[in-house]
């Protein structure tokens, strides 16, 4: 079964940067996307980034230009660098990775963005 660890999250001042790394293992077999979710108190979980195998990526509108995803094939790991932080970016940032189509979801990450 596929386990997705993540780790990097924390306290940050609005400005400064963070950087959150997953780590999948397990049975994980054919070409997979990983990527990052967030969720806020309150609202729904929604998509942050995600990059394909090959390294295509897709990112939200709100955390363009700001942020960026990229992924270690050899350890199965996938990072998201986030810089210029806001406020609003604080949420549970989780970690996913989509294999043959079935999606896994690590237990999230705090970040939280202060003023």
């Amino acid at each position: 079964q596929v386990q997705l660890v993540e780790s990097g999250g924390g306290l940050v001042q609005a400005g400064g940067s963070l950087k959150l790394s997953c780590a999948a293992s397990g049975s994980i077999f054919g070409i997979n996307s990983m990527g990052w979710y967030r969720q806020a108190p309150g609202k729904q979980r929604d998509l942050v980034a995600t990059i394909a195998r090959g390294g295509s990526t897709n990112y939200a509108d709100s955390v363009k230009g700001r942020f960026t995803i990229s992924r270690d094939n050899a350890k199965n790991t996938v990072y998201l660098q986030m810089n210029s932080l806001k406020p609003e970016d604080t949420a549970v940032y989780y970690c996913n990775l989509k294999d043959w189509g079935i999606n896994y979801w690590g237990q999230g990450t705090q970040v939280t963005v202060s003023s």
